[in-house]
């Protein structure tokens, strides 16, 4: 419809049959339509568009793709087929349950054991450690204030526990999972209802600059150690971190020092300090304020 009032109705109408010619053979079900809007809905399953793509000389299921593999791969002309079901009027995958109790409910990706290592106990057990980190993280940050922090990204969001536990504050979080990440766990992010992406810390993150109000990476330093080196990660953050904004980096003690030095190098406002599991623990948090930011002085 790119430009209507400059083409014929003759133009528009045969665009119009063959957008429709292909949604159908897509199985989607047109549920609304108001002069030049139209809203189609996905089918809950497959199983009548098995029978279509049969016939059908152009379009066909992919094969021996992996559904939920998206970063740097190939496009195919073909249409990613949903989970087996029985019968008709089965779901598939499974039905989720409504928001926001869905945000808390043991994902079906991990009911049904498709994300390899990841069981309801690993799951309800990392909701109970992001609780008692976020209120750890309270005492130098308070995401509750108004105004203050809206758009937060988690840089390694894991199964979305500390989104999770961001839920009772007015914030948006963007939950990353990188893709060199031991287990693939994006799946189980949208399952609950949050929002994520996958992402090469390696590369440039595609966003506008200062976009992010809070700045979170959960291990991200060790993730990516030997692979590229730390500064120019930071150097992304500071990029898309909004001024005045907060960084909370978690590691190893060892990887914490060194990131102090280098944040400090770009004039950010650092202090060290213990995670919630004390003083004797290796792992420790970097928290960065930079409300009071310093003039930069790259040597």
């Amino acid at each position: 419809m790119y430009k209507g009032w400059e083409r014929t109705p003759e133009d528009l109408e045969a665009e119009q049959n063959d957008i429709e010619d292909f949604t159908k053979r897509l199985c989607w079900k047109k549920i609304a339509e108001k002069g030049p809007i139209a809203v189609w809905r996905k089918p809950t399953n497959h199983l009548h568009c098995a029978i279509k793509l049969k016939s059908s000389r152009s379009l066909r299921f992919c094969e021996g793709r992996d559904p939920d593999n998206s970063w740097y791969d190939e496009m195919q002309t073909c249409l990613t087929p949903l989970p087996n079901v029985e019968q008709i009027r089965d779901t598939a995958g499974g039905i989720l349950s409504k928001w926001p109790k869905r945000l808390n409910v043991v994902p079906l990706r991990i009911k049904s054991w498709s994300v390899k290592g990841v069981t309801a106990e690993n799951f309800n057990r990392d909701n109970r450690i992001w609780n008692q980190r976020l209120s750890h993280y309270g005492i130098y940050i308070n995401f509750g204030l108004a105004g203050k922090y809206r758009n937060i990204m988690d840089m390694n969001a894991g199964l979305g526990g500390f989104a999770a536990a961001l839920a009772k504050y007015p914030v948006w979080v963007m939950n990353v999972v990188p893709v060199n990440a031991s287990i693939n766990t994006l799946g189980i992010i949208y399952e609950r209802g949050l929002i994520g992406t996958y992402m090469n810390w390696c590369e440039a993150f595609s966003t506008y600059p200062r976009t992010y109000d809070v700045i979170h990476a959960d291990g991200i330093f060790s993730t990516y150690l030997n692979k590229c080196e730390s500064i120019d990660i930071l150097l992304e953050m500071d990029r898309i971190l909004r001024p005045e904004g907060a960084v909370i980096i978690r590691d190893h003690v060892d990887i914490i020092v060194k990131a102090k030095n280098e944040a400090e190098r770009l004039g950010w406002q650092c202090r060290m300090v213990h995670s919630e599991k004390g003083p004797f623990h290796q792992e420790k948090l970097l928290i960065v304020d930079n409300s009071m930011k310093s003039h930069i002085t790259l040597n």
